[in-house]
C-alpha cells in the first residue's frame, strides 16, 4: 500500500489495537458476579453496548442488561460489574505501545478515536499511554459511535486533518471500511508486527 500523500497524522482506536482482548479471567469474573447463564449475559451485554459508549450511563447500562437477563442486581453488585468490565479493557498491548511510545519521540502527530462509554473516557483520558497524543475523541461526548461516517468526519475536522494525510488503524472491519470510504488511509489491526508494517507502507516518520 501506498499512501496517496504524506501521513501526517495517525489516529488509533483504543480497544483491541492499544489495550488487549478482554482477558478470560475478566469475562469469568463478570459471569460470577452476574449469576445469569454466560450466553444470555454476554448476549445483553452486547445488545446494550453501543447505546452505553454513545452516552448512557454506567448505571442506566447494567439496569439495562439486569432487564435483558431477568437478573436482580443490587446497587453493589453493579457497582462490581462497572469495575470489572472497565479492568477488561484497561490491560495494554505491549507491541502497540512500543510503537506509540516510537511514533510520540518523532513528529507525526497522534489521535484517539474510540467508541466509549463515559467511565471508560474518564479513565482514558489520564491514562499514560495517551500522554503523547495530540487529541482524543470518545464517541460518549460526540454521540455518535463507529462506524457511523459522522464520527470520522468530526475527528478530521477538529484535527484540520485530510482524509490523504491521515492514518486510521482499528481492529473491526466494518471500522475500517467506513473510514477508507472518506478517502482515510485504513489498516485493520491484527497484531503489532502488521501495524509496523502497515506504518513503514505508508511512509509514517518516527
Amino acid at each position: 500500500m501506498t499512501a496517496p500523500s504524506p501521513i501526517t497524522t495517525v489516529v488509533f482506536d483504543y480497544g483491541n489495537v492499544i489495550c488487549t482482548p478482554q482477558p478470560a479471567a475478566d469475562l469469568a469474573r463478570m459471569e460470577e458476579l452476574s449469576g445469569v447463564p454466560p450466553v444470555g449475559f454476554w448476549a445483553a451485554y452486547w445488545a446494550e453496548r453501543l447505546d452505553y459508549d454513545a452516552g448512557l450511563s454506567g448505571h442506566e447500562y447494567w439496569n439495562r442488561v439486569a432487564r435483558h437477563t431477568g437478573a436482580d442486581w443490587d446497587l453493589a453488585t453493579l457497582q462490581a460489574l462497572w469495575r470489572a468490565d472497565l479492568t477488561s479493557w484497561l490491560h495494554p498491548e505491549p507491541s502497540t505501545i512500543a510503537l506509540i511510545d516510537r511514533l510520540a519521540a518523532g513528529s507525526t502527530r497522534l489521535a484517539l478515536l474510540s467508541n466509549a462509554a463515559l467511565g471508560f473516557a474518564g479513565a482514558l483520558r489520564d491514562s499514560p499511554v495517551l500522554s503523547g497524543f495530540d487529541a482524543v475523541f470518545f464517541s460518549c461526548d460526540i454521540g455518535v459511535c463507529k462506524p457511523d461516517p459522522a464520527i470520522y468526519q468530526h475527528a478530521l475536522d477538529a484535527l484540520g486533518s485530510s482524509p490523504q494525510e491521515t492514518a486510521f488503524i482499528d481492529d473491526r472491519e466494518e471500522n475500517v471500511r467506513a473510514a477508507a470510504e472518506l478517502g482515510i488511509v485504513a489498516h485493520h489491526y491484527t497484531d503489532g508486527a502488521g501495524l509496523e508494517k502497515f506504518l513503514d507502507q505508508v511512509g509514517v516518520s518516527y
